[in-house]
């Protein structure tokens, strides 16, 4: 845990001190119709590399054990910062964003499978919600610590400096983790590089929450990039962008106050309760705002909004539970994949009827997380307690 942990805070706090000024960087090497097309590739490449490389990342962590594949998924962003540091182009920094602006996302599956191991069964949610806590924290002090480096010497220069820290950061980790993480049992694993295959794998349980989270996620997706300006344009008594940061804030404060305590009840009362009751702020939040005229109303309905964290970790730690022991890292990479690849076609429908209708935008965007919760409450189920659990000598389970 100490090793994941440390990797976590280091290879985060390169990614975020360098990438978050990307943009910047973009403008000042290419012209400026050249970057603005380059801005929207690396924002497209953003979302859909997450998508893209989850089930890589689950299936390399199956083949190499989770140990090489931390390693090898360093190695690929150190590549990255490289590109970026040594040739001034703007083409450069799209190739070496390639290599290093998805490493949450290939290494979200060997993480998972780490923490798995890692942690005892009864305890798995909260050593999720610990990670995501420790997550957290370089993206705070990430981007503070890049916009120094370019206080100090100016967007170019500074931005080569944070990605030289960042690849000093990752070089550390990398360093880090193969001294504190052990060898896992790659020997008894078989991995499966189709994900059709895979699929026939996955348990009822794990599909039936992953029906649910999509039509949840359509939800979050739908109103997403439009929140900012409904609050801050479209209101009777709209408030100002500097109002909207603060509110944005609170939204983050209140998820970082409820992860532990939900975490501790979660894995004492079970996972499914907590996981319905997140979902269901997530359905709530676009009602919410639909009727959120002045900022007082706004910062309920952000209160709202931070509270969808409320049982996100628990959701995590469900999918390792329902997951077949010795495909956990490659369920957990299909499971985002096909939830990521299919919930990307929502912001182009949010964008449809928000020209239709702001108010259809967020009621549509209700019905879907409605839906998504019912399904969720009728099929979903819980992941069998630990205490309950018994192993044959076979290697297999029954409860």
């Amino acid at each position: 845990m100490l090793g994941l942990l440390g990797m976590v805070v280091l290879v985060g706090m390169g990614e975020h001190m360098a990438e978050r000024f990307l943009p910047l960087y973009l403008q000042e090497l290419a012209q400026a119709s050249t970057a603005v097309l380059a801005i929207g590739l690396l924002a497209g490449m953003d979302d859909l590399l997450s998508a893209l490389y989850s089930f890589p990342g689950g299936y390399l962590s199956d083949r190499l054990g989770t140990k090489r594949a931390l390693l090898l998924f360093n190695v690929l962003s150190m590549l990255g910062y490289v590109t970026v540091i040594l040739v001034h182009a703007w083409w450069a920094v799209l190739a070496g964003a390639a290599l290093f602006i998805s490493w949450s996302a290939i290494s979200l599956p060997a993480t998972m499978d780490l923490l798995a191991r890692a942690v005892p069964r009864n305890r798995r949610t909260m050593g999720v919600s610990v990670l995501a806590l420790v997550r957290r924290l370089p993206k705070m002090l990430g981007p503070v610590a890049g916009g120094a480096c370019i206080a100090v010497r100016g967007v170019e220069q500074g931005v080569r400096n944070a990605f030289v820290a960042a690849l000093v950061l990752a070089m550390i980790a990398a360093i880090l983790q193969q001294r504190l993480i052990t060898d896992d049992d790659r020997e008894t694993r078989t991995p499966e590089a189709n994900p059709l295959r895979l699929w026939r794998e996955i348990p009822q349980g794990l599909r039936n929450l992953l029906c649910s989270d999509i039509l949840v996620r359509f939800c979050e997706r739908i109103p997403d990039a439009f929140v900012v300006i409904w609050a801050t344009r479209y209101i009777t008594q709209p408030v100002s962008e500097l109002t909207f940061g603060w509110l944005s804030a609170v939204e983050n404060i209140t998820a970082v106050l409820v992860y532990l305590p939900v975490a501790y009840m979660a894995d004492h009362f079970g996972k499914k309760p907590f996981v319905l009751i997140t979902f269901g702020f997530f359905s709530l939040f676009p009602l919410a705002l639909l009727h959120s005229e002045s900022v007082a109303p706004l910062t309920a309905a952000f209160v709202l909004r931070g509270l969808k964290e409320f049982g996100e970790p628990t959701r995590k730690a469900l999918i390792m539970d329902l997951a077949p022991e010795g495909r956990k890292a490659a369920m957990f990479g299909l499971y985002y994949l096909i939830r990521d690849i299919l919930v990307a076609f929502a912001a182009f429908g949010g964008a449809l009827l928000w020209r239709m209708s702001p108010e259809l935008n967020l009621k549509v965007a209700f019905v879907f997380g409605a839906v998504g919760t019912l399904w969720f409450a009728w099929k979903g189920r819980d992941s069998v307690p630990s205490s309950t659990t018994v192993r044959h000598d076979s290697g297999q389970q029954t409860h």
